[in-house]
């Protein structure tokens, strides 16, 4: 029996060894590395692209590294790619934060700033970051939400939020959000497009719903 090699791409900005221990734990027989070496992702059977911080530095590390060119090339390659946090942000066309930043333009639409003045359906005034649980909404039966209750709830820590275009919002032979969330206002946390699947939450940090999500990505084979 192969190994199952899992590669979680180092460029200097995300959660790496929450996200590597978390793997291990739902996969102990999977080869998990975290690494920045372009032959290492490349050989790897699966890929996680994680980010924190802001975007602006964060894409100045993915350039700085190559991965600009690395990640769509992977994507490319057809093997199952998972986003998380700001990496989905990264996958996405524009980013508001830090005055506008372009992004990797692997996913259709733009990550806009929550502001300063959001509140709920009783006028209550919500905190900027987005920071704790939340329910995601799925939004179709996607292999990484096999074994979730539709509503469970996953820890978020972000300020900025994901609205995919609306052509692929509406498109009817194109599902591509897979999840939504409601926090002052709606948006999407979970983006798929054929073997790339990336969310806002943190899997890693998301107890049972989160880690069962990791192990449905080991699974996976990139088809939907």
């Amino acid at each position: 029996m192969s190994t199952n090699r899992i590669a979680v791409i180092d460029y200097g900005m995300g959660n790496l060894h929450s996200v590597a221990s978390a793997l291990e734990h739902v996969a102990p027989e999977a080869e998990v590395t975290i690494s920045s070496e372009r032959s290492v992702i490349e050989q790897a059977d699966r890929v996680i692209f994680p980010g924190v911080g802001a975007i602006r530095d964060c894409m100045a590390e993915i350039r700085r590294s190559g991965f600009d060119a690395l990640v769509p090339e992977v994507i490319a390659s057809g093997k199952p790619v998972l986003g998380i946090c700001v990496g989905m942000q990264a996958l996405m066309s524009h980013s508001e934060e830090n005055g506008g930043v372009e992004c990797l333009a692997q996913l259709e639409g733009n990550v806009r700033f929550f502001g300063n003045d959001l509140h709920d359906e009783q006028g209550e005034h919500l905190k900027v970051p987005h920071m704790g649980w939340n329910q995601v909404e799925q939004q179709f039966a996607h292999p990484l939400w096999q074994g979730i209750d539709n509503g469970s709830r996953f820890y978020f820590v972000h300020s900025y939020y994901v609205i995919a275009a609306e052509k692929a919002v509406k498109a009817k032979d194109v599902a591509e959000v897979a999840g939504r969330c409601h926090y002052g206002l709606d948006f999407d946390v979970a983006l798929s497009n054929n073997n790339l699947f990336a969310v806002q939450f943190h899997p890693e940090k998301s107890h049972t719903a989160g880690l069962q999500l990791l192990k449905n990505f080991v699974h996976w084979d990139g088809q939907v």
